[in-house]
Parts: C-alpha cells; sequence; structure tokens
C-alpha cells in the first residue's frame, strides 16, 4: 500500500540512480522509496534537482508546497496523462449551463449541511439542517448558493466553543490565524485540499473546472467544492479528537502578536494523525467492501464523472457513523 510522505524540516531531494533520498540541514540522509510513495508533502524550505522531477513523474508522485502559515502555495504534478478531452468538454458544459452548474453545486452544499449535522449531533449540540436544506432549495444564483453555505458553517463555528474543553474557537480567523483553533482549522484545511487535489489528479476531472467556487486562475477549484463535503468528517473530528484528548495542548503552537500557528512538534503530530485518518477504513455500505477515508476522496470524484457523462445522477457522500 502507496502512503504519503511528510516533510517537516527544510532540506533538499537528491537522486542516486534510481532511489531519492532527502538530506536535512544536518547532513542526515532518508531514502524515499518513490515506489510506495503517494505524494509528497513539504512544510519547510526543500530544493529538488531535474533528476528528481524525472523520477517522481515517472511514477507520477506530485509534491504539495506549504507557506509559513501552513497554506497550500502549489503542487507539482507530472503531465496528465488521465486527461479526457471528452470529460473536459462535459465538464465545462456543466459548467456553462446554470441549471446543471446549480444542481451540482447545491448537492455540495447539501453534503457539508448534512456532515456538519451528524458531527454536531454526537455531542447533542442543535443544529437546524432543515432550515438550510430548504433555504439552499429556494435560491438559483452562485452568490446565493454560497451565501447559505457561509451561514450554515458560520452556525456550525459558532457551536465549537460547545466542543472544545481546553481551547476558545471565538471566531473563524485566516492568514494568520488568531488562536489555536483557528490555527488547526487551517492547517487541516490546507492539508484536505491537497489530498483532494491528489485524488483529482488520478481521474478524468480537470480541477480547474468547479461549480460552487468561481473557477479563478491560478488554483484547483474543484478541489475545494470536494473539500467542503469532506471537511467535517476528515478535518473537524481529528481536531475535536487532538484537543480534548490533549494530543495536542498550547506547548504545540508558536504565538505572536496577531498570529498563532502549530510549531514543528505540533505540526509532526498533527500531521501523524492525518495520515492515520487517511488510511482508516469503513465499511462501504453501497460497495460493500472496506475501504479507507483516503479512497472515499477518489470514489467522490468518480461519482462526480459518472454525474457529468450523463451516467448516474451525483448525490454527495453524507457520514452515517
Amino acid at each position: 500500500m502507496k502512503y504519503n510522505k511528510y516533510l517537516n524540516s527544510e532540506g533538499k531531494l537528491y537522486r542516486k540512480e534510481n532511489t531519492v533520498y532527502f538530506m536535512d540541514t544536518k547532513g542526515k540522509k532518508t531514502p524515499i522509496p518513490v515506489e510506495k510513495i503517494y505524494a509528497l508533502y513539504c512544510y519547510k524550505e526543500v530544493s529538488f534537482t531535474s533528476s528528481v522531477v524525472i523520477l517522481l513523474a515517472k511514477y507520477n508522485i506530485p509534491i504539495h508546497y506549504f507557506g509559513r502559515y501552513g497554506n497550500y502555495v502549489g503542487t507539482f504534478y507530472p503531465k496528465g496523462e488521465n486527461y479526457s478531452g471528452k470529460v473536459i468538454v462535459q465538464q465545462s458544459e456543466n459548467y456553462l449551463n446554470s441549471d446543471k452548474r446549480h444542481y451540482i453545486a447545491k448537492e455540495f452544499v447539501k453534503g457539508s449541511i448534512l456532515n456538519i449535522s451528524k458531527n454536531l449531533s454526537r455531542y447533542k449540540l442543535d443544529y437546524d439542517k432543515e432550515k438550510y436544506i430548504t433555504a439552499l432549495q429556494k435560491v438559483n444564483r452562485i452568490t446565493d448558493i454560497m451565501n447559505v453555505e457561509a451561514l450554515m458553517r458560520n452556525d456550525y463555528y459558532n457551536n465549537f466553543d460547545n466542543i472544545f474543553k481546553n481551547f476558545k474557537y471565538e471566531k473563524r480567523s485566516r492568514r494568520p490565524p488568531e488562536n489555536e483553533i483557528n490555527a488547526l482549522i487551517s492547517f487541516g484545511n490546507s492539508l484536505l485540499y491537497s489530498t483532494v487535489i491528489s485524488e483529482i489528479f488520478n481521474t478524468h476531472l480537470n480541477p480547474s473546472v468547479s461549480y460552487l467556487h468561481e473557477p479563478y486562475e491560478r488554483r484547483y477549484s474543484l478541489a475545494l467544492d470536494i473539500a467542503d463535503v469532506f471537511k467535517p468528517i476528515f478535518v473537524d473530528r481529528l481536531i475535536f479528537n487532538l484537543v480534548n484528548k490533549k494530543i495536542i495542548n498550547e506547548n504545540h503552537f508558536e504565538k505572536d502578536l496577531n498570529s498563532c500557528l502549530l510549531n514543528d512538534e505540533g505540526r509532526a503530530i498533527f500531521l501523524s494523525k492525518y495520515n492515520e485518518r487517511l488510511q482508516k477504513t469503513i465499511k462501504h455500505r453501497k460497495l460493500n467492501r472496506n475501504v479507507s477515508y483516503q479512497r472515499l476522496l477518489r470514489l467522490e470524484c468518480y461519482k462526480l464523472e459518472k454525474h457529468i457523462m450523463g451516467i448516474e445522477q451525483y448525490e454527495p457522500f453524507v457520514i452515517w457513523w
């Protein structure tokens, strides 16, 4: 089984014959078995040579880069051998047709609402999911769909102070996050976004053609659409667990006057637990077999591809546990 490799210290990647090595600033060398790697995630400055790129491309391994705040910066990905002109044409047609675009965008938001509701029900917290689903059915512009999404997510976040035992959420703050909970949310959301990008690249979908988020230049907005459905499962549940079990505590953050970020140790803990979550398996109701959390993301991409090709109507993934 392939796995993700997280590089949490400065250094360089170099190639010796058919093996890639990571060497940190102290000269410590770690071999990276490319045939077993799914994706590389770089959280510090990491340089690499063209011979490394050629070998990673051969094995279709993407490299995701993140900035100082844990924000996603970009991805190197080998040329898109999976692209299908037929799928891209249909993907664009579903974007250009307002009714078709609105259907997909609303399904993404509906999935988020239902998964958020499931999260809050575990803590016996009230959440009026029907109010937001009804509101969603009444609107017919992307800006209005986005407004429903913003309202329901704000309502969700306002419940966080009833869930966390050790930290305060207070309000959503980004770039930089102002407290521990916001630091964890921002870090986790960026990580999930890059994980979804890896999965989209393994399908025929084009990551820049999206439906809920506008497909601006220089971003993979389809990954934002799909990640929204899975944030409550992959990111929020992980944060609830890390904080309330005191796996991450105040010693795992570095604070400045206006910012709060995970330090090296905190980031390593989060990445380790996130990776465990990706590999965790569940019995899939429809497939009737065990699949990993990471595989759920790929299956969501396949469902969307089937929808835009007119094979099967898309319905978002909703937690049943």
